[in-house]
């Protein structure tokens, strides 16, 4: 996840006396470069996951520096970092409540740090922890790929993770990634990045295969349930307008079944996508429809969806009814009038009456579980 404030704080801590006053949930952002901040005007030109220092020569008012934290929180920035002294003697309350608030990392070095000294330093671990997250994203790319071939991903991993441990995939997409240029793909995902709290180097984020993957290694479910819900408050608060969906793949045990995992996470995703979904769907947690966005054979799902309903489908067409729903319901109700009734809002005796013209339509009685199980798959995968 690239070189991380937590990471930065570690090496910057003693070095150059950081410390980190506001915006501790931001701790696992990552760093993609650091700017000498003394003018709002360059932040025009910030693309997500900037790190700016600042002596306040520039932001010498209250006012002036939640400017500075509310444009820096809108373009997605890593961290704010305040050089104190002659500008900035005393960092306002405002200010380190707004930074809790956007859950920016706000942190202090003080005025006799080399700040030149320090950007140099530091840019040089975000150029190896690039370097490394790149090798790792290469790696699992060719774990999903070809998993029997461990001699291809296995070395450049075990560095990194346990490669025994446990895997989870989750895909993250707006529904059309594969038709965004690099560039604009690529501030997306820097922006989506900044929203995964609480995901250091236990976990890869990348792009493959029209998605954006993240791979985490020995998370807990609990943990996991906590960094998926976290991050889409804060796509839903902070990007408003974009439609996310996010797929869910099984936990798998060893680097070798990492494929597994991504597979069920594409069939969670494409369950996302058919039903408009705006919260993250478990492969786990799919039930009976596990196995219907399973199926990638679209010939087979007509045949066993639509191809099977198509008298009724053709009369709902021409007559403004809505008998596919009405089976549906009376299949999942285990034939019950009176559920499908309430279910519709109409009286039993519409319904009555709609379930005989159904069965006349399909020449069926569906008196027996073994004529009601192909209708049902059949409302199913129509309906997925």
């Amino acid at each position: 996840m690239g070189f991380t404030i937590e990471d930065m704080m570690v090496i910057s801590q003693d070095t150059y006396k950081m410390n980190m006053i506001a915006g501790q949930d931001g701790w696992s952002n990552s760093i993609k470069w650091i700017f000498l901040l003394e003018h709002p005007t360059i932040l025009e030109h910030f693309t997500g996951k900037e790190m700016c220092v600042t002596t306040g020569l520039g932001f010498q008012t209250e006012e002036e520096l939640l400017n500075l934290v509310d444009r820096l929180s809108r373009k997605h920035g890593s961290a704010l970092v305040l050089n104190l002294g002659p500008y900035i003697s005393e960092v306002p309350a405002s200010v380190i409540d707004r930074c809790n608030e956007e859950k920016l990392p706000l942190l202090t070095i003080p005025w006799e740090i080399s700040i030149s000294d320090m950007i140099k330093d530091l840019t040089l671990y975000i150029f190896q922890q690039d370097r490394a997250d790149e090798q790792i994203s290469k790696a699992l790319i060719q774990a999903i790929r070809q998993p029997d071939n461990r001699e291809l991903y296995e070395e450049d991993l075990l560095p990194y993770f346990d490669v025994d441990g446990s895997f989870q995939t989750i895909l993250i997409s707006n529904g059309s990634l594969d038709s965004m240029d690099t560039v604009e793909r690529n501030r997306l995902s820097y922006q989506l990045q900044i929203y995964l709290e609480k995901i250091t180097h236990n976990g890869n984020f990348f792009y493959y295969d029209s998605y954006f993957v993240m791979v985490v290694n020995d998370v807990l479910d609990w943990e996991l349930d906590q960094i998926v819900d976290s991050f889409l408050k804060n796509v839903k608060k902070k990007m408003p307008g974009e439609k996310i969906y996010i797929g869910v793949g099984s936990q798998v045990q060893d680097i070798s079944r990492l494929r597994l995992s991504y597979k069920r996470a594409c069939s969670a995703i494409s369950m996302a996508y058919s039903k408009g979904l705006d919260k993250p769907v478990y492969f786990d947690r799919m039930g009976i429809s596990r196995l219907f966005f399973s199926i990638t054979d679209s010939q087979l799902i007509e045949e066993m969806g639509a191809g099977l309903l198509e008298p009724i489908i053709a009369y709902d067409s021409s007559h403004g009814t809505d008998y596919v729903q009405t089976l549906s319901l009376f299949l999942q109700y285990n034939g019950s009038i009176q559920a499908v009734a309430r279910e519709m809002y109409t009286h039993r005796n519409t319904v009555i009456y709609h379930m005989n013209n159904i069965k006349k339509l399909l020449d069926t009685e569906l008196d027996t579980p073994q004529e009601r199980l192909p209708y049902l798959i059949a409302c199913l995968l129509y309906r997925r």
